[in-house]
């Protein structure tokens, strides 16, 4: 099937890609390359086959491939084959063509003239030699046309400079083809690693990439990795690694992480770079570890560094370690208020050129080994055994636990093991000092007294009978609950109808479904796991992640986001106007109309949050005879959806 053509149907859709795949990287410690260290990645991801799927044709798979640290003897001396002439800065991109060659042209234009803008110097575009033979008959039919482009740094521009001018050049080209040319795809244009991959297995990589036979292709650091693309449909340009990393396991919380990605876009601000040019940072489409590795990207270029980066975006569990050094729990606390983890199992391994890094999820769901031998390599891979080495000539192993990170420096020659890298993060600036000072918290108490008054039975009878709650629910779910503080043990069937095929009428609730992982996982016990089990969430205005100030400490912490009554009058009652509240009645006159009422609750919701308001409430409390009150789902999901969007932090719904 052509996937990269392929128009929605049925119940696809290209937001439920996920992966779940074999991968490792080999780096030399010191950055010596050899053409040694490419043959050796090409082997361990042969012996990764059984990690990903095979097509009937016998070729096509779902996808392996190759980032290396740019070899530079050999990308000069096919660039002077070509008649270019190459600074002493540069990038060789790869870049995946449409076979439309007016589609082609254009693209190339595109690219050409944003880079242009960004005042960098095309030298030209090279043919990238190719076998096809190696390719099967569903490869062939999405198969693109794949040509490198050589870009020349301006004059007395630093690395860090270009890196990020060949970004803002690259989105701005991506948002100008990829609407109308699914197929185009630059897979890496960096003038510090490039990229080889595709939808081959693994030991036809190198015959369908001529290059990587090549003897004179040399590198000191190669990431790899073979592709399961999990109910999905292969293509090229999910095949991994992608730009910066590679990653086993899949993103559970990916379509949260998209839609806050989006929902605080305003908030990225860089004095390097027009965040206009690279909005939207993360693809709504494509693969988990896609869009994971468009938020790694966005993060790098504007300007943290490559941990601080991953601990935002993986962290370990912290919140309940009582044993963590108090310095590296405040790091933590700190950065999670203003993102979310991309949470679910993860194995990542991943390069920026100087660095060859894995990180581990909390859970340590997707295991990683590694190993480093006399002659200075290094090898991190989802098992044992991805290529031979003498025991004897072992110098250092060991496995990463769940939530550690490992990386070896290749400029330096260092190891940095999980304490090299935490005794780093903690101490870049004093977290513990900022938020002992300005974070407030709002504890749980199990003594607290609810201010309400009980409801009389005709008052109770009403709420029961508008909020849909049926003698199943109160005989078996409540009363249990109420009787013995514990949910009800039930049988794990379900066969209630799917409400759009209900001939009851059902609450807007029962539409919506928890969405499960869709490789078996492990099922996690709240009470067992409690260390990486967390409910905290904040209150307070986000700030830009790209600075780190004080200011960024000044949030209001909570156990929980469903609050007691007691913690949401002190909330409510707080002076500080950085918790400002407005309080918006969502009922409306029975003789009214639905619509009317929730553009009503959305002019209010605009009209306070312009006027200061930090947190909303959104209230169906005040039942009265003739009126009816809009649904909770629908006033919430309206006012956060309404245009124009209102910046507001927090919605509370109040019953």
């Amino acid at each position: 099937m052509n996937t990269e053509n392929k128009k929605l149907s049925g119940l696809y859709r290209p937001e439920f890609e996920r992966d779940n795949c074999g991968f490792g990287l080999i780096a030399h410690m010191d950055g010596t390359p050899s053409h040694w260290l490419v043959d050796t990645a090409i082997g361990a991801l042969a012996r990764l086959t059984h990690r990903g799927a095979i097509a009937a044709d016998g070729k096509t798979g779902d996808g392996c491939g190759l980032l290396l640290k740019k070899p530079d003897s050999f990308l000069r001396a096919v660039a002077e084959t070509e008649g270019f002439k190459l600074a002493e800065l540069y990038s060789a991109g790869m870049v995946f063509l449409n076979q439309d060659t007016k589609l082609a042209k254009q693209a190339r234009d595109t690219l050409e003239k944003e880079l242009k803008t960004e005042g960098l110097d095309v030298q030209g575009w090279r043919t990238v030699p190719t076998d096809e033979s190696a390719c099967g008959e569903e490869a062939l039919k999405s198969l693109p046309v794949i040509e490198q482009i050589f870009v020349n740094a301006a004059d007395g521009m630093d690395q860090v400079s270009f890196e990020r001018h060949l970004y803002i050049a690259r989105r701005r080209t991506e948002k100008a083809i990829e609407p109308n040319d699914p197929m185009f795809y630059i897979p890496s244009l960096s003038s510090s690693v490039i990229s080889y991959k595709g939808l081959v297995m693994p030991e036809f990589l190198p015959v369908f990439y001529k290059d990587l036979g090549n003897k004179n292709l040399e590198s000191a650091t190669a990431v790899f990795h073979q592709r399961f693309s999990t109910n999905t449909w292969p293509q090229w340009r999910l095949a991994q690694p992608f730009r910066y990393l590679a990653h086993n396991g899949e993103i559970n919380t990916v379509q949260g992480n998209r839609n806050w990605s989006m929902a605080r876009g305003h908030k990225f601000e860089s004095p390097h770079m027009n965040m206009e040019d690279v909005r939207p940072l993360v693809s709504l489409t494509g693969s988990d570890s896609n869009s994971l590795d468009n938020m790694l990207e966005a993060l790098l270029a504007g300007g943290i560094d490559m941990f601080r980066a991953m601990r935002l975006l993986i962290p370990p569990a912290w919140q309940n370690v009582k044993t963590m050094d108090p310095d590296l729990h405040a790091f933590y606390e700190y950065n999670s208020m203003h993102m979310e983890p991309w949470d679910g199992p993860a194995g990542i391994v991943m390069t920026d050129g100087r660095y060859a890094a894995c990180s581990m999820d909390r859970n340590g769901l997707r295991p990683a080994r590694w190993v480093i031998t006399k002659d200075r390599h290094i090898t991190l891979a989802s098992e044992i055994g991805v290529y031979e080495y003498a025991p004897e000539d072992v110098v250092m192993k060991g496995r990463l636990k769940p939530g550690q990170m490992i990386a070896a420096d290749t400029q330096t020659g260092d190891l940095l093991l999980p304490e090299d890298i935490d005794n780093r993060l903690k101490s870049a600036h004093p977290y513990r000092q900022w938020m002992d000072s300005k974070c407030m918290r709002l504890e749980s108490c199990l003594d607290e007294k609810g201010s309400g008054e009980a409801m009389d039975d005709e008052t109770y009878n009403v709420y029961q009978k508008l909020f849909q709650i049926s003698n199943e629910e109160r005989d078996q779910v409540m009363r249990v609950l109420a009787e013995s503080g514990q949910e009800a043990v039930g049988s794990m069937g379900d066969d209630t109808p799917m409400p759009v095929l209900s001939r009851q009428l059902r609450s807007p609730f029962d539409y919506f479904r928890q969405q499960f992982a869709q490789v078996t996982n492990p099922p996690i016990d709240p009470i067992r796991e409690q260390v990486v089990m967390s409910l905290e969430t904040c209150f307070g205005a986000e700030q830009n992640m790209f600075e780190e100030t004080p200011l960024h400490a000044d949030r209001l912490r909570v156990d929980s986001p469903v609050l007691s009554e007691g913690k949401f009058d002190q909330l409510l009652s707080t002076k500080n106007p950085n918790y400002a509240h407005a309080r918006i009645d969502i009922n409306y006159p029975a003789t009214g109309n639905l619509k009317q009422a929730i553009e009503s609750i959305c002019d209010q919701a605009v009209a306070a949050v312009k006027a200061g308001t930090v947190i909303l409430v959104l209230s169906d409390k005040d039942i009265r005879i003739d009126n009816l009150p809009v649904h909770a789902l629908l006033a919430a999901t309206a006012t956060l959806l309404s245009k124009p969007a209102p910046p507001v932090t927090h919605t509370i719904l109040r019953p």
